[in-house]
């Protein structure tokens, strides 16, 4: 969780536009693209972990390329929206690798979930074997992408 009293300056934000591109860079080579020498650079970026601001680093898989071409967007409505009943379909959802995405939504549903699968058996499978038997859930309603317009993981700083 980020620091509230951190503050984040124009440095800090063209080290983390920077390791948002390439979080393999170098120190070195990060330093100077920021123009930095490479120790304040890295002090710089442990000081930006520590406040949670950087959370982690991890690589980007093609989901296309290991088997996992559908994406479904599924939105959830729950039958009451009593806080353990959200607590509890969240508790559900988290242990589900199948869900890559879960979001606590207002409007016509509670939740909008973004699932991946192999194919639309797949989906059939984890939809009856998963999500409709979950206890309070009033409806489910599936939408297939056909193809990512775009896709982001970089915050605009």
């Amino acid at each position: 969780m980020a620091s509230a009293n951190f503050d984040v300056n124009a440095t800090d934000r063209r080290i983390l536009r920077a390791l948002q591109e390439n979080g393999r860079m170098t120190v070195q080579a990060l330093a100077e693209r920021v123009g930095l020498s490479p120790s304040p650079c890295l002090r710089r970026i442990r000081q930006l972990e520590a406040a949670g601001i950087i959370a982690g680093y991890s690589a980007v898989v093609e989901q296309k390329t290991v088997g996992l071409p559908v994406s479904v967007f599924v939105s959830i409505k729950l039958e009451r929206q009593r806080a353990n009943n959200l607590d509890a379909f969240g508790e559900a959802i988290r242990r589900w690798p199948e869900v890559m995405e879960c979001y606590l939504m207002t409007g016509q549903f509670d939740f909008l979930l973004r699932v991946v699968c192999a194919d639309l058996e797949a989906y059939e499978h984890f939809l009856r074997e998963k999500l409709t038997q979950l206890e309070g859930v009033a409806s489910i309603e599936s939408s297939f992408s056909l193809g990512a317009v775009k896709f982001s993981r970089a915050l605009p700083l």
